[in-house]
């Protein structure tokens, strides 16, 4: 399956993992890359070091392409730039906000360069400033989202520049992929379907609670204050957003949902803590290893699009 995304990050299948905050480490990212696509070691908060030591842990489970989500709103976000050169890393994607200054650094270096965006805008200037590709990202998508679809988003990135672009936000089956490259994408992101996957370090109490999600599970908080994250309805969704409806300040709001991304994913509070994951949870009903779930969704999209 030959596209110009896989053509330039040196895999077999359009697939890439999303840079998931206390999610994306090295367990995971090392069992996507393996497994034909490309996983990424996402940044988050974390400093320079911490990524430094991720990475190095993923390159000793596989000799495959690994990439970096370089989170630039995160303090640390000058060093793990840093870190990703050193470390002979060959991709970075970002995300919440503009690469521009680590541009030169990363092009001479020899990275390949991918912003995830939210806007035609955003794409046509980071098309300027010299991506290599973008990642269109609907507000299906879990955590951090922007107001358009996938569906209106994809085709109006697509027709806007013309470096490659890969579809993020509701895509967890061959469907999803065949509709995204319908829609003119060469690529794919998939975040919330890896959560669950076996390699997945998440707490069994996350993964299970986005095995039983429905269809109408999926909530956004934070729109209020033009932060809007999405994830899995809980106590802590609930008390948000009536708080939210009460007026209350963006720094009280931020103070109710401090560390409890962390308290989901790593001590399995689904209670408290923060859920994210996106819309298509409901979706995904199963425990698979990384490479068993990206086999299945390319034996479907391969059937539906005719590929061979």
């Amino acid at each position: 399956m030959k596209t110009r995304v896989t053509e330039l990050l040196g895999i077999q299948y359009p697939i890439i993992q999303g840079g998931m905050a206390w999610v994306a480490e090295h367990h995971l990212a090392a069992a996507v890359s393996a497994a034909g696509g490309l996983g990424l070691i996402g940044g988050a908060n974390a400093p320079g070091e911490v990524v430094r030591e991720e990475i190095r842990k993923a390159k000793e489970i596989t000799d495959k392409p690994i990439g970096v989500n370089v989170m630039l709103l995160s303090p640390h976000a000058d060093d793990v730039a840093k870190v990703v050169v050193e470390e002979g890393i060959k991709v970075v994607t970002t995300g919440a906000g503009n690469p521009e200054k680590y541009m030169e650094m990363w092009k001479a270096a020899g990275i390949k360069v991918i912003p995830v965006v939210a806007s035609v805008a955003l794409a046509k200037r980071m098309e300027k400033y010299g991506a290599d590709a973008v990642v269109a990202e609907g507000c299906e998508s879990g955590g951090h989202i922007g107001e358009q679809t996938t569906m209106t988003l994809v085709p109006q990135v697509a027709d806007a520049v013309s470096i490659p672009v890969i579809a993020a936000g509701g895509i967890a089956d061959g469907r999803g992929i065949a509709a995204a490259f319908m829609l003119g994408a060469e690529a794919v992101q998939i975040g919330t379907r890896f959560v669950v996957s076996k390699e997945s370090i998440v707490h069994e109490n996350y993964k299970q609670r986005i095995i039983k999600a429905k269809d109408i599970d999926s909530t956004v908080t934070g729109r209020s204050h033009g932060h809007p994250v999405r994830c899995l309805r809980n106590q802590m969704t609930r008390e948000y957003i009536k708080l939210e409806q009460e007026g209350k300040s963006f720094e009280e709001l931020e103070y109710l949902t401090l560390g409890t991304l962390r308290k989901a994913v790593q001590e399995g509070d689904v209670v408290n803590g923060t859920v994210m994951a996106g819309q298509i949870a409901g979706m995904i009903d199963k425990e698979q290893t990384c490479k068993e779930m990206i086999e299945e969704m390319m034996a479907q999209a391969s059937q539906l699009m005719g590929w061979k």
